[in-house]
This record gives structure tokens, C-alpha cells and sequence, in this order.
């Protein structure tokens, strides 16, 4: 039974949605977990408990430390996780979750559990979850994995873990992780892509750098990647474009490297931008930079506090 529903709660899009900047909380220390049988690497993860001051030992040394996260020793249990209320508004819900990768699981004013999903930023998915269905999200669990440890197999892991265990204590498949039942994991519609020119063999009336200079002023935020929004065709573009999803910035996308609508795109920006590769990211008329910098200022909240000027 848990296999047919197992796609409601980890399917490839939602995890594309809910890509994660791996901002860390600035007073979590994290403790390194059992491997995952899975994954070569370490695993941390770290659950919602109240800020109390306490003392535990993090790597053969004794810390002090003050934290809303008690990291662990194992693969967190749903039953362990604390359970905190939803705030209205949606910046108010990103301002109150981690925006790092987990597990979570949402429940409705009766405390029953509705969902169980995984995301790359839980922020951002409990945001999501709050605005589309207010009356079921009232509070959440969360287990958040530590670093970049956002493998798809880690936590597709982690999910089914929350799952059965949900299951085995009350028989029950929670409602939005059956079949069927799309609200919870349904796709986002996706801009189309922007093309400068109708072809490359139709002569251009206006030249190409002030075509680029007209997209960037009239449009907010514009990335210039490689690749389409939908397929990035480099990590370093993927990385910006799943940045700026996660944070549900309305953006223009250009592929550079679209010859066919897009010819002498590269370098023309790269003259008009004064800057060599790419990604780059305009925002406001202005080269923010690209994916270093983007992906800098989103782990500072910096990206965050640019948008809502």
C-alpha cells in the first residue's frame, strides 16, 4: 500500500520546486549522524525544540550553546519532532522555518497529520502549503538535514522513514500522500523562456545591446543562463535558477545559448555587462553577479531583503 502513494510525497518536480539555498540557522551547531545506508557521506540533522540553554558534547569537546534545534544522534522520528504552529502570512512562515533541506509533516487545527513531503527548502514548501490550503496547515514538524546532505536518496529516505512510521501507529495513509490527491505536490506552471530576436536570419532594426538593455530596465529580476529555466544546461545556472525558485521570485529567464533566437547573445552581455561568465542575475536594471554571489547572498538572507524592496 505505502508504494502506491510513495510518489506523493518525493516526486522529481516538487524537489525542483523546493530547491534549497542551505542557509544555516546562525546558532545551530550540527552533530554528525550515522551514515545512511544510502549515502557515503555523514548525515546531520537537527529538529524544532524549545530555546533552552544546554550542554552537549560535539565532537570530543564540550559546547555550550542556546538553540530553537536540537541536533542528534540518529535519524529523528516524527514522534520526536516538536510540533510549532504555522504563523499567517507567507513571510512570516519563511522568517519562522529553516530554508535548508528536510522532511516535514503538516497538520490541521484537530492535530491530525495531512502531509508528509520532503523539499530542498522547507521554508519555502510550508509557505506554499500555508497559502494554497490555510485550513489544513495549522502546524508543522520538521526534520532538517544539515549541509548540503539534500541527496534526493537521503531524503527520499528520511520521508519513507516519517511515513511508515506514521503508518504503522495508525494504520493510515495521511490524506495528502494518497493517490490522487494533487493540491499538496502539484507542479508550478513555468514561465516560457525570453527570446530576444524572432530568428537569426531576420535583421534586427534595434541593436542587440540595447535590446538587452530594454529587458533588463522594463523586467525586475532577468537571469541569463545556459540552458532553458525548465533544463538547465550547467550547474552554476541550475544552482541560480533553483535559488531563486525557492525564494518564489518572479523572474525572466534568457538562454545564452539559444542560436536560433538568441544569436551573438553571449558576447554582446558579456560587453554589456562587463562580466565574463555565466549565469548572471539582473535585478532592478543591475548585475547582481552570478551564481557565487547569488548563492552567497542567499545563505545571508541577503537575497531575501533585496527582493522585498
Amino acid at each position: 500500500m505505502a508504494s502506491a502513494v510513495q510518489l506523493m510525497g518525493f516526486n522529481s518536480s516538487h524537489l525542483r520546486c523546493h530547491y534549497s539555498s542551505f542557509r544555516r540557522h546562525p546558532k545551530t551547531i550540527p552533530h554528525p549522524l550515522a551514515l545512511s545506508s544510502s549515502s557515503h557521506e555523514a548525515t546531520y540533522l537537527r529538529c524544532f525544540l524549545p530555546s533552552t540553554r544546554r550542554r552537549r558534547k560535539v565532537i570530543g569537546r564540550s559546547v555550550s550553546f542556546r538553540s530553537p534545534f536540537l541536533p542528534t544522534t540518529a535519524v529523528l522520528k516524527l514522534d520526536e519532532a516538536k510540533l510549532v504552529s504555522i504563523p499567517s502570512g507567507s513571510d512570516r512562515v519563511e522568517d519562522r522555518f529553516p530554508h535548508g533541506a528536510g522532511v516535514y509533516g503538516v497538520y490541521d487545527k484537530a492535530g491530525e497529520l495531512q502531509f508528509i513531503g520532503i523539499s530542498r527548502n522547507v521554508a519555502a514548501s510550508i509557505a506554499a502549503h500555508s497559502k494554497a490550503l490555510p485550513d489544513l496547515c495549522c502546524s508543522v514538524k520538521v526534520g532538517l538535514l544539515e549541509g548540503d546532505n539534500s541527496d534526493k536518496t537521503v531524503l527520499t529516505d528520511a520521508w519513507k522513514s516519517w511515513l511508515e512510521e506514521h503508518i504503522t501507529l495508525t494504520g493510515k495513509i495521511p490524506p495528502g500522500n494518497q493517490n490522487g490527491n494533487s493540491p499538496w505536490v502539484r507542479r508550478p506552471q513555468r514561465k516560457p523562456d525570453l527570446r530576444l530576436t524572432p530568428g537569426r536570419h531576420v535583421q534586427l532594426t534595434v541593436p542587440l545591446e540595447e535590446l538587452i538593455d530594454l529587458l533588463v530596465k522594463e523586467n525586475e529580476v532577468v537571469a541569463f543562463i545556459k540552458g532553458s529555466r525548465s533544463a538547465p544546461q550547467c550547474g552554476f545556472s541550475q544552482r541560480v535558477v533553483g535559488i531563486l525558485e525557492s525564494l518564489r521570485v518572479d523572474f525572466e529567464c534568457v538562454d545564452v545559448l539559444d542560436e536560433e533566437h538568441n544569436f551573438g547573445l553571449r558576447e554582446t552581455l558579456k560587453r554589456y555587462s562587463n562580466w565574463p561568465t555565466f549565469p548572471q542575475v539582473f535585478v532592478r536594471g543591475e548585475l547582481i553577479g552570478g551564481c557565487d554571489i547569488i548563492s552567497s547572498m542567499a545563505e545571508k538572507g541577503e537575497l531575501v531583503a533585496l527582493f522585498r524592496k
